[in-house]
């Protein structure tokens, strides 16, 4: 009888294949829209280098709650928020480069820290329902920001700058243009290979974050982390501090797509005021996704992996949709079914396993009590 061939660890191909079937649609849709769309190599590869730079950061934010037990956290929006805060105070005061860069974030980050514990707090509250608790706060956060740009700022907040504030004194404009720190980061430290040009700096800060995530996971936090996402209840008993350690997780993640945000957008060279920060958290946590993770598992591999092949995707897809339908907006709607669409099945997934995990213990436990029913006879 021929033997199943299997990999190292005891795992088949077919097991391999199934683990790992979202990445591998999404590589063969990128490689048949990349022959599709016909558009030149150089570009596709300049477009995507500058999109991994802008989104990695904020991508690689999301590991921490997964790990934490917290789900998918749409919460990273209140992260991203606390980014534009500081860009927006920099941007006021007029300070150029790097240094404007670092005011950002000095300011962002103890508003999100903040910002972080209070999430924590409520998740805490919300066990088992995180994941849409989390969104809700974010649109909450959102109508928070909204009051305070469109209506305190020039009221309250005396602000008194006309390259950011709106004609009337009250509220600041739509867009406003960071030409005082635009690619400062980008701009450090750039490399042309091939003719596409490479922001070593902004790839060097995310690669410090990769190492930054591996060296957390072999410290007790990192241990306490693991632990808590694996059984809660355990960990309990285990002396760790279930509710401050899941805290911590959101105050991390927070920080880090704060920073990621302010990373985004210097690279993008503006600041959409209103709506910048409204599609981070689909986006990104589609892009793990793409990647390989689940809601209950998620590695630094599934968000680098992930974010390339989505924004791949984003860049084709257009070109693709134009050469196929005619219609360069096929392309678009494309791009928006399957940034929520792949959300939407993974809940799903998700939903399905926990469910058919719930089952099987059920039966388990009944098949133990009749076995230990029918010894004492």
């Amino acid at each position: 009888m021929r033997k199943r061939f299997q990999l190292k660890g005891g795992f088949s191909a077919a097991d391999l294949l199934r683990q790992n079937a979202v990445p591998i649609l999404f590589l063969f849709m990128c490689i048949l829209g990349v022959i599709v769309s016909g558009q030149n190599i150089r570009y596709i590869a300049q477009e995507l280098v500058s999109r991994l730079a802008r989104n990695w950061f904020l991508v690689l934010s999301l590991i921490i709650p997964v790990t934490a037990g917290l789900g998918l956290n749409f919460a990273i929006v209140l992260g991203a928020m606390a980014g534009q805060v500081g860009l927006i105070v920099a941007t006021h005061y007029k300070i150029p480069g790097l240094l404007g860069l670092s005011v950002a974030v000095v300011l962002s980050v103890p508003i999100a820290v903040l910002l972080g514990i209070s999430v924590g707090h409520v998740l805490n509250l919300a066990r088992g329902r995180e994941m849409i608790t989390s969104m809700m706060l974010g649109f909450f956060a959102n109508g928070l920001y909204l009051l305070v740009f469109l209506f305190m700022v020039g009221t309250v907040i005396p602000v008194d700058n006309p390259e950011i504030m709106l004609d009337s004194g009250v509220g600041l404009r739509g867009t406003i243009e960071l030409k005082y720190c635009k690619y400062a980061l980008d701009n450090l430290l750039k490399v042309r290979l091939f003719g596409v040009n490479i922001p070593v700096a902004t790839f060097g800060v995310v690669i410090a974050l990769c190492l930054g995530i591996r060296w957390l996971y072999k410290t007790k936090l990192g241990q306490e982390l693991r632990a808590v996402g694996q059984d809660m209840a355990v960990a309990s008993v285990a002396g760790i501090n279930v509710d401050r350690t899941r805290i911590t997780a959101m105050v991390m993640s927070t920080v880090l797509a704060s920073i990621g945000q302010i990373i985004f957008l210097q690279n993008m060279g503006v600041i959409n005021t209103f709506n910048s920060h409204e599609q981070i958290g689909t986006v990104a946590i589609a892009s793990i996704l793409v990647g390989g993770a689940s809601v209950t598992s998620a590695t630094v591999g599934h968000g680098l992996a992930g974010t390339l092949l989505f924004q791949l995707l984003f860049i084709v897809s257009p070109s693709a949709g134009q050469r196929l339908m005619g219609n360069a907006q096929v392309g678009e709607f494309f791009r928006v079914f399957i940034g929520y669409g792949i959300i939407a099945v993974a809940l799903l997934i998700h939903s399905w396993e926990r469910k058919v995990s719930l089952e099987s213990a059920s039966r388990q436990s009944a098949l133990k009590g009749q076995a230990k029913a029918t010894g004492n006879m």
